[in-house]
């Protein structure tokens, strides 16, 4: 750490006024017209970094052999700027939208730092003296992913079906938190949530974690195996060097601007990371503003999008070191599978977690590949693979989450005792 501090960065809706458009949206509207300049400028040699993408440019290439070239630019001219004009417009009707209602938050039962435990167990009938179930987010998401309303749940649910489930809702960080690490929030502030867990259970608890989470859960089952009956991960990469590619080494170009950030800030800004996700698919967000734009802007479609877009734009900044450890030591040198991610000194090693795993992955995950996270299922010594035709988000909000999430994972911890 410089002896500067950290520059504060507004926290998410501090900001008065239309809330700015996001960064990785804002970059995603030139993706069209990059086309045109990429059309009259390249010279095709530098090749499209995923391989479905390179086959596509072939196919293209073998296809277009006898068109004319200007008819091709004026083609290409005409198609870019008619989705550029309906992606803003999605972009429009989403920035003017009506925000659905969210359901009541839960009471909050423990506190440290910006970071709350909210306990679910007082949504449903009995749950109170049901069995505790804790819940570990991403610590670059926010939490209500897995609340969104009444219907889509995954919380609520589990609560409904005789569980007690007690999420972390992990906040920005505050004060000395920008500089804390992966240790500092496993063995230190996930501890004594687990810690409170197990007083209000009166014995070993379940731990379920979603996307990085799932991580943080496995590490925290390691250290704390008398306290942890039973770990589920869901959507959570393990081996990071499956199915990414040539993303890896993009991973280490850009090394050196996010540590150039992180000297300025202290922590690693939301859009930052928001624009290093939209880069695992470029077209994605683009793609999906243009299917907003035709939706009915009064459909249960239209007022999902909304939820989940709001969702994702709701992040938080990630402290500086705890950046450093996902990006550089996870994802460039690949850590956790080769035994060398340490937390609190000790290797995290998937084989001296004793305690049944199941590791639910989502076969259509575009954030993790579902290789990365079904490679966590076998170093388990109780771990089981459930798999499911579902995205990463989907996972937890799509309309057949109920019936093929929660209710198999309601039931799977139930018979853990």
């Amino acid at each position: 750490m410089t002896g500067q501090p950290p520059t504060k960065i507004p926290a998410p809706g501090a900001i008065p006024g239309p809330r700015p458009l996001p960064l990785h949206m804002a970059v995603d509207t030139l993706t069209w017209l990059s086309s045109i300049a990429a059309l009259r400028t390249s010279n095709g040699a530098l090749p499209p970094l995923r391989p479905e993408v390179a086959a596509r440019a072939a196919q293209l290439k073998s296809a277009l052999a006898g068109a004319s070239p200007d008819a091709f630019i004026g083609a290409v001219e005409r198609q870019a700027r008619e989705r550029l004009h309906l992606f803003a417009d999605g972009v429009r009707r989403y920035r003017r939208a009506p925000r659905p209602a969210r359901p009541a938050e839960p009471p909050a039962i423990w506190r440290e730092g910006s970071t709350r435990l909210l306990d679910y167990g007082t949504t449903a009938p009995g749950a109170e003296q049901a069995p505790v179930v804790l819940v570990v987010p991403s610590l670059v998401n926010r939490y209500w992913v897995l609340d969104l309303d009444e219907e889509r749940s995954l919380l609520r649910h589990l609560a409904r079906q005789g569980l007690r489930p007690v999420v972390v809702d992990w906040g920005a960080p505050e004060a000395d938190e920008g500089a804390f690490t992966l240790t500092d929030y496993i063995a230190g502030r996930l501890e004594r949530a687990l810690d409170f867990c197990r007083g209000l259970n009166g014995g070993p608890v379940a731990v379920v974690g979603y996307c990085m989470g799932g991580l943080l859960a496995l590490a925290l089952a390691q250290r704390r195996p008398a306290d942890v009956r039973a770990l589920c991960t869901m959507a959570s990469p393990w081996d990071f060097h499956i199915a990414y590619g040539d993303l890896v080494r993009v991973m280490e170009v850009l090394l050196p601007l996010m540590e150039a950030v992180i000297g300025l800030f202290g922590v690693m800004p939301v859009d930052m990371l928001q624009a290093m996700f939209a880069g695992l698919d470029p077209f994605m967000t683009p793609d999906k503003f243009r299917r907003f734009a035709l939706m009915d802007p009064l459909s249960d479609q239209a007022r999902r999008f909304i939820q989940l877009e709001d969702w994702l734009n709701d992040g938080v900044p990630l402290a500086g070191p705890v950046a450093r450890e996902c990006f550089r030591d996870w994802h460039l040198h690949n850590t956790p599978p080769r035994g060398d991610w340490q937390v609190g000194g000790v290797a995290v090693d998937p084989a001296r977690v004793p305690c049944p795993a199941l590791v639910i992955v989502p076969e259509k995950d575009h954030i993790v590949p579902p290789e990365s996270s079904r490679a966590l299922g076998p170093a388990l010594p109780r771990g089981e693979v459930m798999s499911v035709q579902a995205g990463h988000i989907g996972l937890v909000s799509a309309a057949r989450a109920p019936g093929e999430v929660y209710r198999p994972l309601a039931e799977w911890i139930s018979r853990q005792r």
